[in-house]
């Protein structure tokens, strides 16, 4: 694909293909759709394999397996598919198998409406799975983004062994765009750790100095033990208190012990301003043209744009916020990551600017929230 007009979901499924994924398992949801229709059309032909399934359970399940035998997979679906999937993102998190899963995000709660958009599931993608141990959520602005966050998306769960979200919404999925996606840059793929060759295999062992534990696919030469229930560095269950500790400590710490090799952003900082506006998803176009806005009614203000949202990139939103008194979060939801950017900040006064209705934040709405 070359320079074109494409949609979110178009280029996702192209990403996805790019990086090296071989298998989509999914079940029709608006506005989640058109990935699966691209993936039909790019998978089979590359040798791949697409499979419908009768529910996003069995579909997050199917692609388990595939991860399990050393493919990488993908799935994509909506808020109500995110939520029956709870028990497969903490298989996956438990079990250390490395998946993409694309949440195309529309307005809740429930089925809600399928033809409009929000950032309602932004908490709900953090901590809907048991145990309460991290993942990977990005967040694309744009459809450039879709393209080198999926590539990103599948780097990090291959590098990690563990799910990573693509938090898209409807906007930015079913938006064409003129792209060039030859010119977009391509980051080096990554596959997922191999375990020493000097000692003997254990599915969840630890080289010295390393948090991810060595793969082999379910299926080859040497037997590979999987489970989604507690267990030790042999993948036996275990009830000793001290070995799992060890295990949930490593789950946590290879992730939030890493998160600023992967903390994506966009930032525009103006040196005199008091404010800065932090927002994440297709709200950054608004915010973009607020902030032209501002400049121009000599009211200047600075801009992170997060396409890391979790684990929260917090050095960077220091960092970012050091030499500003105030900071306006803007998001489509009742106020979701602005209890972060406070959890972060606590010394700086952030103020909210969201709603929740099916309409997307204006830059009049950020521009007004500036100046409150």
């Amino acid at each position: 694909m070359g320079q074109g007009l494409y949609d979110g979901n178009e280029v996702t499924a192209q990403a996805a293909l790019a990086a090296g994924c071989r298998f989509f398992a999914g079940y029709p949801i608006t506005p989640a759709t058109g990935i699966f229709s691209r993936m039909l059309a790019l998978l089979p032909p590359a040798g791949g394999t697409v499979l419908q399934a009768e529910d996003e359970i069995a579909a997050a399940g199917y692609c388990l397996g595939a991860a399990m035998a050393g493919l990488k997979a993908m799935t994509a679906t909506s808020g109500p598919g995110i939520s029956l999937i709870s028990e497969n993102i903490s298989f996956a998190i438990g079990a250390e198998i490395p998946l993409v899963i694309v949440n195309v995000q529309r307005l809740g709660p429930s089925t809600g409406s399928p033809t409009r958009g929000a950032d309602g599931d932004i908490q709900f993608m953090r901590w809907g799975s048991s145990g309460g141990l991290p993942l990977v959520v990005l967040a694309p602005a744009d459809v450039r983004d879709c393209f080198t966050l999926t590539v990103a998306a599948f780097n990090l769960a291959e590098t990690y062994r563990c799910p990573v979200f693509l938090a898209a919404n409807k906007e930015i999925a079913e938006t064409r765009e003129n792209v060039d996606l030859g010119r977009l840059p391509r980051p080096e793929l990554v596959e997922r750790p191999r375990p020493a060759a000097d000692r003997p295999f254990l599915p969840f062992a630890t080289a010295p100095g390393r948090d991810v534990p060595g793969f082999l696919p379910i299926g080859g030469p040497t037997l590979v033990r999987q489970t989604s229930s507690t267990h030790g560095v042999n993948g036996y269950i275990t009830a000793d208190p001290d070995e799992i500790a060890r295990m949930n400590g490593r789950l946590a710490r290879k992730l939030q012990a890493a998160v600023d090799r992967f903390s994506f952003a966009e930032a525009a900082v103006a040196p005199a301003a008091d404010t800065l506006i932090v927002t994440y998803g297709v709200t950054a176009r608004a915010a973009k043209a607020a902030l032209a806005q501002l400049k121009a009614g000599g009211r200047p203000a600075s801009l992170l744009i997060l396409k890391t949202l979790w684990p929260v990139p917090s050095a960077l939103i220091r960092r970012h916020a050091h030499s500003v008194g105030r900071v306006v979060v803007a998001e489509m939801n009742q106020g979701q990551y602005v209890r972060e950017i406070r959890r972060v900040l606590p010394g700086k006064r952030v103020a909210f600017c969201g709603q929740m209705n099916g309409q997307l934040i204006t830059p009049g709405q950020i521009q007004a929230a500036v100046h409150d």
